[in-house]
This record gives structure tokens, C-alpha cells and sequence, in this order.
């Protein structure tokens, strides 16, 4: 059984789509240059699509001035709100962070490095009374090589080890239910928090869909992710977390949104490979 895609959405379906409340999520280290781009990007789309919204900026203990900056920004927009690390804990504890202070109905969550285009939010936000999970995937990945090889193993391997639904795992761009979200506990404290959160929503029984979207080069600021420290810091979380996985009770089997098919609207079933 594999989630359903979504290859194409009409612009019909947004008039027709129901306004949510939204959380939006923004991890954040040493992003001074992106940062409030982000977040002014992130407010102009939930202005225009969302009933009611807050923007969660997680700084995971940034040496630069990527606070001040997010301070600057809460000043203009109330809805802004910055959770700050003393120190550098890893992508899943900010996440982590982010989540726990998720009040909407929906939580979204994307990085702070304006890779992603926040114009394309409403392709997820288009299906969110069809899933608990609307989870993006990139059509083409701007990324350096050794980025898109690291990302190919670590790809491959967590779906050898663990039943993932999705075919990008780790692409920041996903929409959650907030209610189931909050009912699983997530204990990944770096890379591997998406392949946790995912199987064991999936293993609840949580609907999933996937979609296509555009991924930016980054223009500014370093990627981290690539770093040795990172990886083996993933690899010891996949060693730590896999018994506990694969004897998680599946309960009962995933169930993937079955959308209302539109006119032009393509859907692809079947499980694809992740484009790198």
C-alpha cells in the first residue's frame, strides 16, 4: 500500500478550499541572511490562506543575529513568535520545540533557507480535510552532489529498515493534522525525526498524501546537513530508534487519502523512487 500522489492541482480547488488554522514552524541556525525573508513570506501566505495563524521560529542556538532579526519581525506581526536554544541541539529537537508550541488545527513546518517556495503552501493546504498528513516532495532537488548522494543512502536505507510511505522523507515541506500529530510521542533529536514521525503516524492508521514541489538553490547561508557530526549522529539515531520501530503494534493499516478527482487533475499512485 503506498500514499497517494498528487501530480497536479487546479487552481479551482483553492476557491472552493475551506480556510484552516494554521501553525507554521521555521527551524532556524545561523540564518541571519534568510531568516526574515522567511518569515515575511510565511505571514503573506497565511494572510491570504488561512482563517487564523502563528509562526513558531525555533533559533536552535544561532550565533549570529538570526533572534534579533526574528525579534525585528514580531514587532511588525504579532503573530510571530521566536523559541530560543541556549545551544545548538539538532534539527529534531527544534522541530520538536516547534511542535510543542503548535496551537492551530494544522501545524506546518519548513526550513528558515528559503529553499522551498511559500506560494506553493496552498497545494497542501488544498487537501487538508482529505489527510492527517499532506507531505511535499521535490521534483528536482537543488542541492550539492555529496547533499543529493547522503540523501539517496539515507533514503534507501530508512525504508529497507522501516515501512515509510513517502518517497522524500526528509523534504521540509509537510502539513500535519495537529490532533494526531500531539498524540505520538517523537523522541529523534536529529535527522531521523521525520522517518519517526512519519512511520509512527502511518502505523496509527493516519491518512497521507504527497506532493510535488519546487525546490530553490539556497543564495544564502551555509547547509549544515552534510556535516560528518550530522551523519553519524542520524546513523546512531536509526541504530537506536530501529528496535523500538520495527516492533511498534501497527494497529491498524495506513490509510491513504482517496482525493475527489478534479478535471486536470493527475494522480499517480504508485510508489516512486525520490527525486534527487
Amino acid at each position: 500500500m503506498t500514499s497517494q500522489v498528487v501530480e497536479d492541482v487546479p487552481s479551482v480547488l483553492f476557491d472552493r478550499a475551506k480556510r484552516h488554522s494554521v501553525s507554521f514552524v521555521l527551524p532556524a541556525y545561523n540564518e541571519e541572511e534568510n531568516i526574515t525573508k522567511a518569515i515575511e513570506d510565511t505571514v503573506a501566505v497565511a494572510y491570504r490562506h488561512c482563517s487564523e495563524f502563528n509562526v513558531i521560529v525555533v533559533d536552535d542556538g544561532s550565533t549570529d543575529r538570526t533572534a534579533e532579526r526574528v525579534d525585528a519581525c514580531s514587532a511588525r506581526h504579532p503573530q510571530v513568535r521566536l523559541v530560543r536554544h541556549a545551544t545548538n541541539l539538532g534539527y529534531g529537537e527544534a522541530l520538536r520545540s516547534g511542535f510543542s508550541e503548535a496551537t492551530q488545527d494544522f501545524v506546518f513546518y519548513t526550513d528558515a533557507d528559503n529553499q522551498f517556495d511559500m506560494d506553493e503552501f496552498p497545494l497542501l493546504l488544498a487537501w487538508a480535510d482529505k489527510a492527517d498528513v499532506v507531505a511535499g516532495y521535490r521534483r528536482v532537488r537543488h542541492d550539492s552532489a555529496m547533499r543529493r548522494a547522503n540523501a539517496w543512502c539515507w533514503n534507501r536505507l530508512v525504508r529497507a529498515l522501516f515501512f515509510v510511505p513517502v518517497r522524500d522523507i526528509d523534504c521540509a515541506f509537510k502539513l500535519y493534522r495537529r490532533e494526531p500529530l500531539a498524540a505520538i510521542e517523537i523522541e529523534s533529536r536529529g535527522a531521523m525525526i521525520d522517518t519517526e514521525t512519519i512511520v509512527k503516524l502511518a502505523r496509527r492508521g493516519s491518512a497521507i498524501m504527497e506532493v510535488g514541489v519546487t525546490h530553490l538553490p539556497r543564495t544564502a547561508g551555509t547547509a549544515r546537513g552534510a556535516k560528518p557530526m550530522v551523519i553519524l549522529r542520524a546513523l546512531g539515531e536509526v541504530w537506536r530508534m530501529y528496535p523500538q520501530l520495527s516492533r511498534l503494534d501497527p494497529g491498524r493499516p495506513p490509510v491513504f487519502a482517496e482525493p475527489t478527482i478534479e478535471p486536470n487533475l493527475r494522480l499517480d499512485p504508485r510508489r516512486q523512487e525520490a527525486t534527487l
